[in-house]
């Protein structure tokens, strides 16, 4: 996959072009928003871990979505620093190929885990009586790892298109990281076979996951409204607001990023989004989850008592 016929042996990764004031401004933010998603997320799996009554399907999906926010965001805030700070700048042409399928794979694995979370959601709220069997911890297990090899298997085609494609210079990428339109404008073959194949790729990546999620929050928001009792609805509203504000994050940003027919949008626009799917997101998921979740606060208030 990566021994392409290729003139171009490495690219040069622009990042953010500006003063020296503005890329070392952009460098702390990015240090402390990279410090804060490790701490957040790895904070999520070591609560979930020592606590016995979040050892629930829910909170096993979630772990799987903070374990995968960690990489997420590691495959790409490292190298923008670098880059950010001119130590770092050039990337061999492997490397990008890399860089480009990990963070994909991870992207579409993430598609694959919150339509998962919505399904859990649907079965927890819909079927409480039967929820313990429609979704045993041999069940969840099968469908976390689904949702990994789903995300890297899907991903795999692309990369591989793309590492075929030829580049006959300029090699200045517009971006922090490799992506798949910034490899698209540079190459001087022909493209069109790349450009539907991500376009494709993302329907059923992108698009087929949001449709399973937006199906089982009909369902659950019709079966919250049914629920006599407002405290009842509270209370199962409140055990899927905070996946539902995650979703919506996600998948508005990556809808505009990649379910697009033609890879010639402004390069510019798609690294703003980018950046805000990469680095901030990541960042967002654990505050939201602690913030929103009844039983996450109650875990984290037990730990700073403990201390």
């Amino acid at each position: 996959m990566l021994d392409p016929i290729n003139n171009s042996t490495e690219f040069i990764l622009l990042g953010f072009p500006g003063t020296w004031h503005s890329q070392v401004s952009l460098v702390v933010v990015f240090a402390l928003t990279y410090s804060l998603t490790v701490i957040g997320n790895a904070s999520i799996i070591a609560l979930v871990w020592m606590n016995s009554n979040l050892h629930t399907p829910m909170y096993f999906f979630l772990c799987n979505l903070s374990f995968l926010e960690i990489w997420y965001t590691t495959g790409v805030v490292p190298k923008a620093i670098g880059v950010m700070l001119g130590t770092s700048q050039t990337i061999s042409f492997s490397l990008c190929i890399l860089q480009l399928f990990f963070i994909l794979s991870l992207g579409a694995t993430e598609c694959f885990l919150l339509s998962v979370m919505a399904y859990d959601r649907y079965l927890a709220i819909c079927y409480p009586l039967r929820y313990s069997s429609l979704m045993s911890s041999s069940i969840s297990a099968r469908l976390a790892l689904s949702s990994w090899l789903g995300g890297f298997l899907a991903i795999s085609l692309l990369a591989f298109l793309t590492s075929r494609l030829t580049f006959c210079g300029p090699d200045v990428i517009n971006h922090f990281p490799c992506d798949i339109d910034s490899c698209l404008a540079l190459s001087c073959s022909d493209t069109w076979h790349v450009e539907m194949a991500t376009f494709l790729v993302s329907i059923i990546v992108v698009v087929a996951s949001c449709v399973v999620t937006l199906v089982s929050y009909i369902y659950i928001i019709s079966s919250i409204l049914r629920i006599q009792s407002s405290h009842g609805r509270k209370k199962a509203f409140s055990t899927c607001s905070a996946h539902l504000s995650v979703v919506t994050i996600w998948y508005g940003s990556t809808m505009f990023l990649f379910v697009k027919p033609s890879a010639q949008n402004s390069l510019d626009r798609n690294k703003l989004v980018n950046t805000f799917n990469t680095v901030v997101t990541p960042l967002l998921n654990p505050f939201i989850y602690t913030l929103r979740n009844k039983e996450v606060k109650q875990a984290l208030g037990r730990a700073f008592q403990k201390k």
